[in-house]
């Protein structure tokens, strides 16, 4: 997997403006008066929260006993930091027209283990359109929604620490070497009181089934934005890549829903190009039917909030089978072609609930979260990964736009990945990539820790220092360990 951009100018650039744009966004942010903002989950977002979580998000109680609200909401949220662009924005959107930028930074260095110690940036540029077409022509609970990025800079994972599974920046591959890199494009429409919501057009898969936004408040990208290993298989694969695609949902009560589509997978390492404006590849033929579930209930008179989603996924597909050649032998050691399988099913089941309420916003509050997802392991190198974390926001110490979190990841390798590496090794061949890229031992299960405290710093803008742990990087006994501290910032303009 390639990083953000190779290019170097393109990371020479944002270091070196960087400190000259912040000190005038801080300079123009001073002339506003202090405004609330929107804390993640509450449609704020962070670089991989699109608006397609928000049919996750539960809403006003009393307003909605017939109709579940919207699908879409802003992924960026309603503040910015530069207000309201002089008048432009309201106006914007009392027209339906939804404009939002984000600038993205995270600087990392591991300070124990890995390969070697070192430090990276790896940073990404991301302009959202949403166009309410009611407002705009009179087409009722019509929308489309565009999003373009631009990443640079480096991946300390790869670079510097060795771990390919656990990456941990968020900020890493299939943006392609290029400016403006096409994330998603697609059409909404909403029907019978919004009981039915359609979308069709280029899509990531992940940013829609076994999706949540409070992902994205951890930066190790094995979470953010939609958890490995279903991601990384061409069926499912998420943000910033996208699909050719409809899903349909259905929600028979307020707090239940159904997720249903179909998707054309791309048999290519880009999906649509490196750019991903090539609607058009070739091997388009075949389909993955990813299917959720989902039951969104409240506890209590302080409207305790839970998320709890099971899903499935069946990509029709041929791959090769990781091990096995024709004849059922290790393909590595006779050197014959790897057979192929047929088809490939991805499953999970996630939960997260609100214990403690701190504020009215849906993620106020003390929220636990688990997880688990399986992948088949004869094409999959990692057949399963768990997690378990939690969030808080600051309410309780002063800084109730503050976030606080901890997280733990579990990965585990297939069986038919570990015994074509030792294949390898016992033939002295080199060792295959796979689906996360090189590998630098053999490789079985890999840990990761993850602590963050987010700071809200001024209207759209925040810092997060945030530490790492990762026991057996790259899921290897190659390096014992490594330990990284970093700092995220993220700015809505």
């Amino acid at each position: 997997m390639k990083y953000a951009t190779n290019a170097r100018m393109i990371r020479i650039i944002p270091l070196f403006l960087a400190p000259i744009v912040l000190s005038f966004l801080v300079l123009v942010a001073g002339r506003d008066p202090a405004m609330a903002q929107a804390i993640p989950g509450d449609s704020m977002g962070g670089i991989g929260t699109q608006p397609m979580v928000a049919a996750n998000a539960r809403r006003t109680q009393s307003a909605w006993a017939q109709d579940p609200g919207q699908f879409f909401s802003a992924p960026y949220g309603d503040q910015h930091f530069f207000g309201s662009w002089l008048g432009l924005q309201p106006w914007l959107v009392r027209h339906g027209i939804h404009i939002a930028a984000d600038e993205h930074e995270e600087l990392a260095g591991n300070f124990r283990g890995g390969a070697k110690q070192g430090v990276t940036d790896a940073g990404q540029t991301g302009v959202e359109i949403d166009i309410d077409w009611n407002r705009l022509a009179g087409l009722k609970n019509f929308w489309t929604h565009t999003m373009i990025v631009n990443g640079h800079g480096t991946n300390l994972s790869t670079e510097y620490i060795h771990d390919s599974l656990g990456g941990v920046q968020q900020i890493y591959g299939a943006r392609g070497n290029v400016v403006a890199h096409l994330v998603y494009m697609y059409a909404e429409q909403s029907l019978f009181h919004n009981r039915l919501d359609i979308s069709a057009g280029w899509i990531p898969v992940g940013s829609f089934f076994a999706a949540s936004p409070l992902f994205c408040n951890f930066m190790n990208v094995s979470i953010c934005g939609n958890p490995a290993p279903g991601k990384y298989v061409p069926g499912g694969r998420d943000w910033p890549s996208g699909n050719l695609g409809v899903v349909m949902r259905v929600m028979p009560t307020v707090d239940t829903y159904i997720m249903a589509s179909m998707f054309a997978v791309s048999p290519h390492a880009y999906n649509g190009g490196i750019s991903g404006w090539s609607w058009a590849q070739s091997g388009l033929g075949h389909f993955s039917t990813p299917v959720e579930i989902g039951w969104l209930p409240e506890f209590g008179r302080h409207h305790l909030a839970g998320h709890y989603k099971a899903g499935y996924g069946y990509d029709n597909s041929q791959y090769n089978d990781l091990f096995q050649d024709i004849d059922g032998n290790s393909a590595v050691i006779t050197g014959r072609p790897f057979r192929k399988e047929s088809g490939v099913s991805t499953a999970w089941f996630q939960a997260d609930q609100m214990f403690v309420r701190n504020g009215k916003g849906p993620t106020n509050g003390l929220i636990g979260m688990a997880g688990y997802m399986y992948t088949s392991g004869k094409v999959s190198a990692m057949k399963q990964h768990a997690w378990a974390g939690m969030i808080e926001t600051g309410a309780k110490w002063g800084r109730p736009l503050d976030t606080m979190g901890a997280m733990f990841h579990y990965f585990e390798m297939s069986r038919s990945s570990v015994l074509q590496q030792e294949a390898s090794m016992l033939t002295g061949q080199p060792l295959l990539s796979n689906q996360w890229g090189q590998a630098w031992g053999i490789q079985t299960h890999e840990d990761v820790y993850e602590l963050f405290y987010n700071i809200h710093a001024a209207r759209g803008m925040s810092f997060q220092p945030d530490f790492q742990y990762i026991n057996r990087p790259g899921g290897t006994t190659t390096y014992h360990d490594a330990a990284v501290m970093a700092l995220q910032f993220n700015c809505i303009l």
